[in-house]
């Protein structure tokens, strides 16, 4: 079986990133396998293949060229490594007169200008084709046995973070793994000769792009806020050096004492407004309001489909909520960081200001409504904020802001974002395993019931009423039985 459905493209900026796809290719392949390298005169075949065959020796050896030999071979530990360069040949039958049927079934093959090989090419064989971009290469992989372009894309990535964290100053810190999000983002605190650095590892491919957590820090420090330092960065693998900014979450702190609340969450509510008062970077996603009700669709589509296999029509709902967000919270729009909570916040006393909140997860930032970002913090889905702190940081947002209408547009904004976090949360037991969330869900639905009993929203809750059902213990047992075993990191 082949992995023809899959590919793989990889940049290889230098020389160095050509031998280090060799490297990564030596640890995993085994006999019967056959590696394809083509590409123009120069794009760097032979250099993947020495590098390869001199890693799978584990010696320095010369390596020549086949191109006049036709056929180099090694002994490679009890496997033949067979390098063969088929230019000069004129027709594919050529081919059995090298002996290359019998190598493809017992040897490790790699075969330059492999269209000279015509209908002979090997079922299961691994296509790499180099391509010259810029200074550097790309690399285009295809095919190859069962499994294979999974593991060579695994052990690309860990090599590629090896290199990363060596040419940043960090190759000898140790590693200590931080709690990760609802993402596929990993953490680790980074310690070396008594400093510390967080990597961030963020899997090229998802819905987060490293690139723009790179150009948000930036805003966000140049806005004087505190935001970590981006202190090393390769975008296109996805690895991020970052300044660390501690343990002390609000999250951590409210819960070894929760009268702290207002005093950290006072500073929250001034870094929001001094935010929102500057122009946001442009370029921004700037959601319509039907693409804003259409996201909480979730709550029908995932969270009443897992709890009930009847589950109704979302349309109405998003009609319902589309009209509420046009009517109470569609006006000019400011920069929003969407998670903006205690689990996402840090207190860093021994700096002045608004500073002294520390910035995590805002790679999501976009244009929204100012009362996004205070319901994210106020109606916080992990933990419950106290009423008498809600009231006092909407009082304080309001005056500082002057938001007219605010507490309908609060508590539109605070439906949509429990409606989609229903869904969300739902989501991430039934398809990711992650069962944890389900526990959340009933504050999540009692935000929702707030938020509803607004006079504002007397029609959307008549639809919520009919289509979505209470997460009773029934409900929750059924979502979390649907929970498959935890994928493996």
């Amino acid at each position: 079986m082949t992995d023809s459905a899959r590919s793989l493209t990889l940049s290889l900026p230098g020389e160095a990133d050509t031998a280090a796809l060799g490297v990564a290719l030596a640890g995993l392949v085994e006999a019967g396998d056959c590696i394809l390298l083509s590409g123009h005169v120069g794009s760097g075949k032979s250099s993947l293949a020495r590098a390869l065959i001199r890693a799978r020796l584990g010696r320095e050896e010369e390596v020549p060229s086949p191109s006049f030999t036709l056929v180099q071979v090694y002994d490679a530990q009890g496997v033949e490594i067979w390098h063969t360069d088929l230019y000069r040949l004129t027709h594919p039958d050529e081919v059995w007169e090298l002996g290359l049927d019998e190598a493809f079934d017992r040897a490790i093959t790699l075969v330059e200008w492999p269209d000279r090989l015509g209908k002979h090419l090997p079922e299961a064989a691994l296509l790499i084709r180099l391509e010259v971009a810029g200074e550097g290469r790309l690399a285009r992989i295809s095919g190859g046995r069962q499994g294979l372009l999974a593991r060579l894309e695994s052990a690309w990535l860990a090599q590629g973070l090896d290199r990363f964290l060596h040419a940043a100053g960090w190759g000898a810190a140790d590693r200590q793994h931080l709690a990760g999000d609802a993402s596929d983002r990993r953490y680790h605190r980074l310690r070396q000769s008594g400093d510390t650095a967080v990597l961030m590892d963020n899997p090229p491919g998802g819905a987060d792009d490293p690139a723009a957590f790179v150009a948000m820090a930036r805003h966000l420090r140049g806005l004087g806020l505190s935001a970590p330092e981006v202190m090393a960065a390769d975008t296109d693998n996805g690895f991020l050096l970052l300044e660390d900014l501690g343990d002390d979450l609000f999250a951590r702190l409210l819960a070894r004492d929760p009268t702290g609340e207002a005093g950290l969450y006072g500073p929250a509510v001034d870094l929001l407004c001094h935010l929102q008062a500057v122009p946001p970077p442009k370029g921004l996603p700037d959601l319509t309001a039907d693409e804003w009700a259409g996201a909480a669709a979730l709550a029908v589509t995932v969270y009443a489909a897992t709890a009930a296999p009847d589950h109704p029509d979302p349309a109405p709902l998003v009609s319902a909520l589309a009209a509420a967000l046009r009517t109470h919270a569609d006006g000019p729009r400011v920069l929003i960081l969407r998670d903006y909570h205690a689990e996402n916040l840090l207190w860093l006393p021994e700096r002045k200001g608004l500073a002294r909140v520390g910035l995590l997860d805002f790679q999501l930032g976009q244009c929204g409504q100012p009362g996004y970002d205070l319901v994210s913090l106020l109606q916080d889905a992990r933990r419950d904020v106290a009423p008498r702190t809600e009231a006092a940081m909407i009082a304080r947002f309001v005056a500082a802001t002057g938001v007219e209408g605010f507490l309908a547009q609060y508590a539109t904004l605070g439906a949509q974002r429990a409606l989609r976090i229903l869904g969300v949360f739902t989501r991430l037991c039934v398809t990711a395993g992650k069962p944890a969330y389900v526990r959340l869900i009933p504050r999540v639905w009692e935000h929702l019931q707030r938020n509803l009993a607004h006079p504002a929203l007397a029609d959307l809750r008549a639809v919520c009423d009919n289509c979505l059902p209470e997460p009773s213990r029934e409900v929750l047992q059924e979502i979390e039985i649907r929970c498959p075993p935890s994928p493996s990191r």
